[in-house]
């Protein structure tokens, strides 16, 4: 198979309207929520599937109400309402420690404040609270209704670039959301980068699985070096 020679740039805008093309029918950028909800939601998601995290985050807002009632509550309540998401006893007590620093460095408890701010510099400081990497700075950024532009790395992202060749393994998901982020052109909007993060997950969810890759049915197969050396070992 010919394989298709593109510098880096032009690799990923190609992968990228290639996966528009298929999965971006169904994408929808109707997120309403503000942003502290939006970091709950990803504090609660971190390795646990999203119908549990849902119901983790349900449980919050039905038992609770606020988050300063979150916030004040014995952790053993926080945690029975959080337990459907993985590692709740872990959880519980550090969605609590990140609700007081917010209050304590604010005054107030919101993240409404970060839509003055420039996007880097709403995440440096959301990547001050503990637990907050890049990917949870910037699904909160990006998922929230403040809509800013930054891209999440989820493991399926991760996993699909890689084996496209766009990075290396070795760099670990925290560090390939800068990398991947600042291959996008400048002149993607707040959403267009949203998309990207939604077409490469839903590939490695849907074509690129961990476990045997539907490789044969990829529409990225002439750029995929790992696909190709797949498809041929197959044969």
């Amino acid at each position: 198979m010919l394989t298709v020679i593109l510098d880096k740039a032009e690799f990923v805008l190609e992968a990228h309207h290639r996966l528009y093309l298929v999965y971006g029918s169904k994408i929808r950028y109707l997120y309403k929520r503000d942003p502290l909800s939006e970091l709950v939601d990803t504090i609660l998601s971190q390795r646990t599937k999203n119908r549990d995290s849902a119901q983790a985050f349900t449980n919050l807002i039905e038992q609770f109400g606020t988050w300063e009632k979150v916030r004040d509550a014995p952790v053993e309540e926080v945690l029975q309402a959080i337990k459907p998401s993985t590692w709740p006893e872990q959880k519980a007590p550090r969605l609590q420690q990140i609700l007081r620093l917010i209050t304590e460095r604010r005054g107030e408890l919101t993240l409404d404040f970060l839509a003055d701010m420039d996007v880097y510099d709403a995440r440096q400081w959301l990547e001050k609270l503990p637990g907050v990497g890049p990917k949870s700075s910037a699904a909160t950024l990006s998922f929230s209704n403040l809509r800013a532009r930054a891209l999440p790395v989820d493991s399926h992202h991760f996993r699909v670039a890689v084996r496209l060749g766009i990075i290396d393994a070795k760099i670990g998901e925290g560090k390939a959301n800068r990398v991947l982020e600042n291959l996008l052109p400048e002149s993607f909007s707040a959403k267009e980068v949203f998309d990207n993060h939604q077409v490469m997950m839903r590939h490695g969810q849907q074509v690129c699985f961990y476990y045997k890759p539907a490789c044969a049915d990829c529409v990225l197969l002439d750029l995929c070096p790992t696909g190709q050396e797949l498809v041929n070992i197959q044969i």
